[in-house]
């Protein structure tokens, strides 16, 4: 097989073989028509064929319509696509086959295998596959140095990311040719290893994990943490709507997968929870019912926290707490003591971010989320041995500030917090085993999973001290080996290193 120095290979790429019509499929001979590319689409049903080819053409026609292309641009895109047919049809004007066939491992093998007799050794090999090793679909394979994964997402027009996954025998310099095609298509490349989970659906365990060991606890509920999630952290969606969306058929194979792969790894362990509902059919949208109930395709969400009718009570903060929320409770109208302790009918607030601690009275002590200020949600944490009537005393009050407010059970840090240490974590792990770079850890999960910042920026932003700061507390509070700290955190707290910088390496000497 030719090697090509980098930029080359892409440059002269004229004409790529997509195999397989369904929505991954049509997707990418979609992008790469629009990217100048001819398209030779294949399947086994010639009918599904030019069913893709008529359905690629409309979505350009819409474009149009949008003003979101030319219609001269459209014009010449659909000329592009080439329906070919059988998947082994002479490949001699060929540059690449993507394969976008069901995710099965001998069917993935089988035909790259008559791929290989099909083509000349100049054609370059790609899988689509989201979750299969490429090593393993490479294995049968004379020469496995030609194949490499091209993992798309769905839908491949709009989601920008492409991870390009090299695998054990791949050779060195394709992965950075398959990366300058993808940017050359106008998406967004990111190296991924060839490990459970690829880059972005391992990077995502760090939140939906987190999310189901909450709710095994009985800190919160579906709705709570969804509503932390969206407003506090500022994710686009919760990570119980999103398990709803993706489905709990789809969504708990993959922990389990991903558990199991890294060897029962605790950061990636799965909840019995995902299992129970798997099994009980409750999968999300798809049943009608998951952790929402779905009418008519609409989630139904529990309504907010409304003000209890109880009587006011004066607010007594921890020392903390009196400039931040202190200002906000006074300015809502409540009574907020001054002093150095309590008077004996005022409702005590400390900060809950490393859980409600002892030294005040414990039957009007509650407790609120202060990791990330009080700028939108409000969480209020509950011990069990507060008063009822203090609690919804305390519940009241901030209310009255105008924000919506959170009630949750006590435990040894806030909800927010730990979702946030859980995703930094799993992230500084994957760049701890350098199975990815820091940049494109980052680029993967903004891209790929829509959080408002990469892990790593999101832990530089926040502070690496004040994440391994939380993940102590719960690995101390808990004793469960999931919390433990990554080195690459540890490292990194309180030094001069960023979490987002690879720093120096043995190889850097000895280059």
């Amino acid at each position: 097989m030719e090697q090509w120095a980098a930029g080359e290979w892409a440059g002269r790429v004229a004409t790529v073989r997509v195999i397989g019509t369904g929505a991954m499929g049509r997707g990418i001979a979609q992008l790469a028509a629009a990217g100048g590319l001819t398209v030779e689409l294949a399947d086994l049903r010639f009918e599904a064929v030019q069913s893709a080819v008529e359905h690629v053409g409309a979505m350009f026609d819409k474009l149009v319509a949008k003003g979101r292309m030319a219609a001269g641009d459209a014009a010449a895109a659909k000329a592009r696509l080439k329906p070919v047919g059988e998947p082994l049809t002479p490949l001699q004007d060929c540059d690449l086959v993507i394969e976008a066939v069901r995710e099965d491992l001998d069917t993935k093998r089988e035909l790259f295998a008559a791929l290989e007799k099909a083509a000349d050794e100049r054609v370059l090999f790609a899988t689509n596959t989201s979750s299969l090793p490429v090593t393993a679909i490479g294995a049968a394979l004379g020469d496995p140095s030609r194949l490499a994964g091209l993992h798309f997402f769905n839908p491949v027009p709009l989601m920008r990311l492409v991870e390009v996954i090299p695998g054990a025998r791949t050779a060195p310099w394709i992965p950075g040719a398959l990366a300058d095609l993808v940017q050359r298509l106008g998406h967004e490349p990111v190296l991924a290893p060839d490990a459970p989970g690829f880059l972005v659906n391992h990077a995502g365990r760090g939140l939906v994990t987190e999310a189901l060991q909450i709710l095994s606890e009985g800190i919160a509920e579906p709705a709570d943490i969804d509503r932390i999630a969206r407003d506090v952290l500022g994710l686009k969606m919760g990570p119980c709507e999103l398990l709803d969306l993706t489905g709990m058929d789809v969504s708990h194979p993959v922990m389990e997968s991903i558990w199991t792969g890294f060897y029962t790894e605790p950061r990636y362990r799965p909840s019995r929870i995902g299992r129970a509902r798997m099994e009980a059919g409750l999968l999300g949208r798809k049943s009608g019912e998951g952790f929402y109930k779905y009418v008519d395709g609409v989630k139904q969400e529990p309504p907010e926290a409304t003000a209890p009718d109880v009587g006011a009570r004066p607010v007594w903060l921890a020392e903390d707490l009196r400039d931040t929320l202190g200002a906000l409770l006074a300015e809502a109208g409540v009574d907020v003591e001054a002093g150095d302790g309590p008077s004996p009918g005022a409702v005590v607030l400390v900060d809950a971010s490393r859980g409600v601690g002892g030294g005040h009275p414990p039957e009007r002590t509650l407790g609120i989320d202060a990791f990330f200020g009080f700028f939108s949600r409000l969480t209020l944490v509950v011990p069990p041995a507060v008063d009822a009537e203090a609690g919804r005393a305390a519940l009241a009050a901030l209310l009255a500030t105008g924000r919506s407010v959170t009630v949750v059970r006590d435990a040894p840090a806030a909800v927010a917090p730990r979702l946030l240490a859980s995703i930094v974590n799993v992230a500084c792990g994957i760049a701890e085993q350098r199975l990815a770079r820091p940049e494109d850890i980052d680029t993967a999960v903004r891209l790929g999973l829509g959080y408002p910042r990469g892990p790593l920026e999101w832990g530089e932003h926040v502070g690496a001290d004040r994440v391994l700061d939380v993940l102590e507390i719960l690995h101390t509070g808990t004793g469960d080996p999931r919390y433990r700290p990554s080195q690459w955190l540890t490292a990194r707290a309180g030094g001069s290193l960023a979490l987002t910088e690879t720093g120096t390496g043995p190889s850097d000497l000895l280059a």
